[in-house]
């Protein structure tokens, strides 16, 4: 693994912890356009969790006999109706869902847009989540998550993401700062 990917260990302190029987490994990535913007989910759900609105990052389980980028680029497709270029793996966070007595190990990437299409969304998404796709700028992301933090399943989703999300801009500048470097020859002030 990379000394610069993030390793995050999470406990989930909203729930009580009953028993975890199943880890489910998941890919999800922060998604970002030539002009800075950044693509997430909006989830509207009412269900063991409770009611909320929620910001999260696509992404989703991976299949079994699946390798974790044609994951990635799977679920992105399906959920963004995107396909991206991996410019790099930001880390692996583990956070448990007490309540459904599962233990998520959340691989992240960070993923620039090359084109959109079709999504295909599941019968699920659709219709108990709700899914829609949310275009925000990183300020307006990093205030979205600290604002839908105010229900159990959002300070849990909030927790895991935002390290992360503050990680992906720190290597989109640093990704800059090496473009300026090859074309110039020099580091751009």
């Amino acid at each position: 693994m990379d000394a610069q990917e993030l390793r995050i260990e999470l406990r989930d302190t909203e729930w009580p912890q009953t028993g975890i029987d199943h880890d489910r490994q998941i890919v999800r990535a922060i998604v970002v356009d030539d002009a800075g913007d950044y693509y997430f989910v909006r989830a509207v759900r009412d269900d063991d969790f409770g009611a909320a609105t929620l910001i999260e990052t696509s992404g989703g389980g991976v299949e079994p006999g699946e390798d974790l980028e044609a994951a990635i680029r799977r679920e992105l497709r399906e959920e963004l109706g995107v396909e991206v270029e991996l410019l790099a793996k930001i880390g692996v966070v583990s956070d448990y869902y007490n309540l459904i007595h599962r233990h998520n190990i959340n691989h992240y990437y960070l993923c620039r847009v090359l084109s959109f299409g079709d999504r295909h969304l599941t019968r699920d998404e659709i219709e108990s989540f709700h899914l829609s796709t949310l275009k925000l700028g990183y300020e307006d992301a990093v205030s979205e998550y600290e604002r839908r933090a105010c229900t159990p399943l959002g300070r849990l989703i909030a927790n895991r993401e935002l390290p992360v999300l503050k990680r992906s801009g720190e290597l989109l500048a640093e990704r800059q700062g090496r473009t300026a470097i090859h074309r110039t020859g020099r580091v751009s002030p």
